[in-house]
């Protein structure tokens, strides 16, 4: 039984919880600490107990029992993340909700600056910047994090198209209750579950506001975190943007918008199926080849925003199904990556970015191509135009 709020708060704060025994108090504490004095009422924490098979269940009893303004779901099963979330999203009370992932945390002042905006804003999404953190503590700013620069007031999509590009989670928005129902969006099963959820908020807000300082710390390296784990199941990755690209084809069928989501999708499939974190190598041809169909399944009539350089290669490969020219240009710009590593200046690119190859958001120089093969024009896709 979850205990009702005798006020409604301006802000949820939603925290899944699974086998994080060892990170949980941290998120936990980053968040009441961050609360200034005198706005207890207006900050509530809805931690959701997913079946965690560790100490986390006990852990968030003991913690509600000691701090007003924090309530515990425990479900009886485990569900992933994505229901978890909708577990809290179901009894949270806020004007806003938050997702926050329980292994990661928030800096000093982050939840004065986020009631600060949403009371001076009010908008329908509010977008926050973030930093990437290693288990040494090393931090590494996210290779989009230059999209959410010089994004004064308020704003919509069709006005700032760049903010697409932004790394697609939860976590990095903060969402206002009434238009989150009004778009009926819920977290999907399986992994990847960010995917048909947040391109959607951007998508269908009128009113965006950008919130441009750190207020999350993103952990990296986790045992256990998806993008860290060998699994068949980023294979879920597919459902996903098809859940995405079919609420597009319905709500906003703009040739433009699909565009766009057609590239991040497949610089998306780039990022898993290169990375050895994700895929047993017994399963990157499979995952290759899906992607290709999807390539031939969704490719936008008019052409799409392709890539330079290499990234451009590699969509032009994964159009034509080409997976032998693919695995040996992988397997090249890895050698050259190493070499490049090994050299007497370390390696180039600017120390703490995150490289191209981490996001699938990333790219500035693109061009426009009608099919895998053919460049027509080489200019940015969005340039002189605006989203619905």
């Amino acid at each position: 039984m979850v205990n009702e709020p005798t006020h409604a708060p301006l802000l949820s704060i939603v925290v899944p919880v699974y086998g994080v025994e060892a990170y949980l108090y941290q998120c936990l504490e980053s968040i009441r600490a961050g609360i200034p004095a005198g706005e207890s009422d207006a900050v509530e924490v809805v931690a959701v107990d997913d079946a965690s098979p560790d100490g986390c269940g006990d852990m968030l009893r003991s913690y509600a029992a000691g701090h007003d303004g924090v309530r515990v779901v425990h479900l009886s099963s485990n569900v992933g993340l994505g229901l978890a979330r909708n577990a809290g999203l179901d009894v949270a009370a806020g004007r806003y909700v938050w997702f926050v992932d329980s292994d990661d945390w928030l800096p000093p002042g982050t939840i004065a600056a986020v009631l600060d905006r949403l009371r001076q804003h009010q908008p329908d999404v509010l977008m926050l910047d973030h930093l990437r953190v290693h288990e040494d503590g090393r931090r590494e700013v996210d290779a989009s994090s230059h999209l959410l620069r010089g994004i004064p007031g308020v704003t919509r999509l069709a006005d700032q198209p760049r903010l697409l590009r932004v790394q697609h989670t939860a976590w990095n928005k903060v969402v206002r209750r009434d238009f989150l129902d009004q778009l009926e969006l819920r977290f999907f099963p399986g992994w990847y579950e960010d995917i048909p959820f947040s391109h959607p908020l951007l998508i269908g807000a009128e009113k965006i506001s950008v919130l441009d300082r750190v207020c999350y710390l993103y952990r990296q390296g986790r045992q256990g975190a998806i993008t860290s784990t060998r699994s068949g199941r980023h294979f879920d990755a597919f459902a996903q943007y098809e859940r995405l690209l079919g609420w597009v084809a319905r709500k906003h069928p703009d040739e433009r918008l699909q565009a766009e989501l057609f590239q991040l999708m497949i610089n998306h499939y780039l990022v898993v199926v290169g990375n050895d974190d994700r895929l047993h190598p017994h399963l990157r041809r499979d995952f290759f080849h899906r992607a290709a169909e999807h390539y031939r399944r969704y490719l936008p009539t008019g052409g799409y925003p392709l890539p330079s350089g290499v990234t451009g290669l590699k969509h032009r490969l994964v159009g034509r199904g080409d997976w032998l020219a693919y695995s040996a240009l992988r397997q090249a710009h890895r050698v050259a990556g190493r070499l490049r590593r090994s050299g007497p200046a370390g390696g180039g690119g600017a120390a703490g970015a995150v490289s191209a190859d981490d996001d699938p958001g990333r790219g500035a120089d693109v061009a426009t191509t009608r099919d895998a093969g053919t460049v027509t024009d080489r200019r940015d896709a969005f340039a002189g135009g605006r989203l619905p």
